[in-house]
């Protein structure tokens, strides 16, 4: 049940009578017409634009068209009142009835409530994560691991076919510095004194991996040379960072369905069959690039190399794949591991990067274009950078990893709920400043305690009607009679549960998980508004003594919110509070 895209199919079906009878023109297009919550909650319960974009192409005046459509949709049992406001807006008002049976609609539905199939089991893979595995994963990943988990979660609610996949990068040269520090924490395992060099990795995090390396091989390694250890040590410390990447996100409640290797892509022609896919379309030449915008680099030197033709796809520059050298830029594997989602026949991609990777956007969104022909869309998320504060002051560093906050460090300190709830409650794209100490606070400023609050209530709620021997199943609830349902307050939180539909299939299509946060505050603030009603108004309490009728009707409404609040924290990945203490 979609209330918005009910009153939207009605408005639809009017302005096709209008058209029918003269009162229209022909070959109107309605796709623009929407019908929404107003801006302001004091002009109505929904608003339809449907006279404003139909003016012009109508060759008529916006008050005409609202004043001929209004008295036809109050025709229709649910509206109770239309009025035109302004040019020619339309803002509608919906009988009481309307709001019982959305929360008589959310418990017949339990948790399927909201779910959509807008994406028609679309295939999308969402890559989040991809840390480099050379260490534990850090406060910077936490959100992005967040915001990825939530937003497959998302689409997943929404009807689309969902893969979650981290793409390891172990083909670079930060795999060798890995095996080089790994080595040395070898050597230390054997009593050696060693001394970390500028470029390693000195975190205490590879103290265990160079003692499991030494109970793997003994001395084998001891004093020989790199080209004998380096290949196997890297093997070995990188299977190892990846379990503890694995552990990492699994602390969190993260699970990826595929680990894709970087290092897969080389030697195995598939960077050769992208570049040949490009190459056939004219997309692959030899060329000289411009010199960098600005003030030119003092070793910079005119070169020729093998370019991407990436402006032919909305880049501001040709990009190269291989070097003049002969060897693969960073660029080409990319493309390579981009042509194998496209080849893996996902309908849609979408990537998210660290802030760090601004720069990388519009050559990957050209490559995906060009590979799959226009037909794949990428999309890509930069998440932003993540201040954590404890005790008033900047917390900057973890002993373990030796110079930042891991993941570890965040979920430690506040737990992984918390952890990613509060992470949800910026959009991506902005900075993030993450107070501990507030993040634990019980009071309205927290936005987790907040939610959370109101669904313990709820559960509270519950409990207390059945020591009262009060029936508060879900099939008793959806049969109580709420014809009663009229205060307005109570009407708040079930007009806030009718947007839940909505939202989802809004924050999906624009890729956006805290959207659902910042709902399901707002909900909370609505059921938190009702129950303290409840102490001015006693017949608004749920309870109601010596009245199981009136008590079921009132704990329905109540148990609808728990419903859809659960659907919400279910999708951002937090379990639901049962109580508070």
């Amino acid at each position: 049940m979609n209330l918005f895209a009910d009153i939207r199919a009605l408005v639809i079906d009017n302005l096709n009578a209008m058209t029918a009878e003269g009162l229209l023109p022909e070959g109107l297009s309605f796709d623009n017409v929407a019908v929404e919550p107003p801006r302001d909650a004091a002009h109505g319960d929904m608003a339809t634009n449907a006279a404003m974009v139909l003016a012009k192409p109508a060759k008529m005046k916006p008050r005409d068209i609202a004043d001929a459509l209004a008295p036809r949709l109050m025709a229709d049992d649910r509206v109770a009142k239309a009025e035109v406001a302004g040019p020619g807006f339309l803002n509608l008002r919906l009988a009481n009835g309307v709001w019982q049976g959305v929360v008589e609609t959310v418990l017949n539905q339990g948790d399927a409530f909201g779910r959509s199939q807008m994406g028609q089991g679309q295939k999308v893979n969402v890559e989040f994560v991809s840390a480099n595995p050379t260490g534990p994963l850090h406060v910077g990943h936490t959100r992005g691991a967040v915001f990825g988990d939530s937003l497959a979660s998302l689409l997943a609610f929404a009807g689309y076919d969902v893969t979650r996949e981290y793409y390891i990068n172990d083909g670079g040269s930060q795999v060798d510095t890995l095996a080089r520090s790994v080595y040395l924490r070898y050597l230390e395992a054997h009593g050696q004194a060693v001394e970390f060099p500028d470029g390693t990795y000195p975190g205490d995090y590879l103290v265990p991996v160079g003692a499991a390396l030494k109970d793997k091989v003994g001395d084998a390694y001891v004093g020989q040379p790199e080209d004998v250890w380096l290949v196997d040590v890297r093997d070995f410390a990188t299977e190892r960072m990846m379990d503890l990447i694995r552990e990492d996100l699994a602390a969190l409640g993260v699970k990826m369905d595929v680990f894709f290797s970087e290092k897969s892509l080389y030697g195995t022609g598939l960077i050769e069959a992208a570049l040949d896919s490009l190459s056939s379309k004219g997309l692959i030449y030899e060329g000289v690039l411009e010199p960098p915008k600005g003030k030119k680099p003092e070793d910079w030197e005119p070169r020729i190399q093998t370019l991407f033709k990436s402006t032919d796809h909305g880049d501001d520059v040709d990009r190269p794949v291989k070097k003049s050298d002969g060897s693969w830029t960073y660029f080409a594997p990319d493309i390579a591991y981009h042509y194998d989602k496209v080849e893996r026949g996902f309908d849609a991609l979408i990537d998210v990067f660290g802030a760090d990777h601004g720069g990388y956007v519009k050559r990957m969104k050209a490559a995906v274009s060009a590979l799959s022909d226009g037909r794949v869309p990428l999309d890509i998320k930069l998440c932003q950078l993540v201040k954590l504060f404890k005790d008033g002051k900047e917390f900057k560093m973890s002993k373990r990893a030796g110079t930042f906050v891991t993941l570890r460090d965040v979920i430690d300190a506040v737990g992984p709920d918390v952890t990613r709830f509060m992470l949800l409650t910026r959009k991506n794209d902005q900075g993030f400043d993450f107070d501990l100490d507030k993040a634990l606070e019980q009071s309205k400023d927290n936005p987790v305690y907040y939610v959370q609050y109101a669904h313990a209530r709820v559960m509270s709620v519950l409990r207390r009607a059945t020591e009262a021997g009060i029936a508060v199943d879900d099939a008793t609830l959806n049969a109580a009679d709420l014809s009663g349902m009229g205060h307005e307050s109570e009407l708040a939180v079930a007009k806030k549960l009718a947007e839940w539909p909505r939202l989802v299939e809004t924050a999906a299509r624009t890729n956006e998980p805290h959207r659902v946060a910042f709902y399901l505050y707002e909900l909370a603030g609505d059921l938190h508004a009702l129950w303290n009603k409840g102490s001015d108004v006693p017949a608004l309490k749920f309870i109601q003594e010596g009245d199981p009728a009136t008590s079921q009707s009132k704990i329905a409404l109540a148990r609808a919110v728990s419903v859809v609040i659960s659907a919400g924290l279910g999708i951002l990945g937090v379990t639901p509070a049962q109580e508070m203490r």
